[in-house]
């Protein structure tokens, strides 16, 4: 018998009402058919902008590995191969420990939300600042790409969310004091 995800458990007399959570919305709280349709779609546009991403990494690659003599050219070639799977499981085991981390700690609902909005306002200046950086980055952008695969891959193969466990717990908490 499968174990059920915490947030699949019956809450107890719930009196307060439902969380909308980033992303999810209160979908999270049924796990019906439209929270798997967000999951999915979140993840699905993830991958579009991950393919892009990696497309963008080969081309600057490829871009390098031109000036680059023909035997060292092959050398590197498959030390690119072996740094990119390397790449892929760490960035898949730094998303894991990160989740199981924040799984002992669950944000709270407000705390979920304040945290996207700190995450939305630094991206724009790690995207700025990634524009430098991918330049000089180009000798080893396969394995950058790589990386990131592995933990949006991580990411998005989760049972739940640390936003849910938290949620779940804020909700049975409210309901308890009801």
């Amino acid at each position: 018998m499968a174990s059920k995800a915490s947030s699949e458990a019956p809450a107890s007399g719930t009196a307060a009402r439902v969380p909308a959570l980033p992303g999810l919305g209160t979908t999270w709280y049924e796990r019906g058919t439209r929270y798997w349709l967000r999951r999915a779609s979140g993840a699905l546009l993830w991958l579009v902008l991950l393919a892009f991403f990696c497309y963008i990494a080969l081309v600057l690659y490829g871009s390098f590995r031109t000036s680059l003599p023909s035997p060292v050219r092959t050398v590197w070639d498959w030390a690119q191969v072996a740094l990119s799977f390397v790449a892929l499981v760490w960035g898949w085991r730094v998303q894991r420990r990160d989740h199981r981390a924040k799984l002992l700690d669950p944000p709270s609902p407000d705390r979920s939300r304040h945290s996207k909005r700190d995450e939305t306002r630094r991206s724009t200046g790690l995207a700025v600042a990634g524009r430098v950086l991918w330049l000089v980055a180009a000798p080893v952008a396969p394995a950058l790409a790589a990386g990131c695969v592995g933990w949006v891959i991580a990411v998005f193969t989760v049972r739940e969310y640390p936003s849910e466990v938290g949620a779940r717990r804020w909700t049975q908490e409210r309901a308890a004091r009801a």
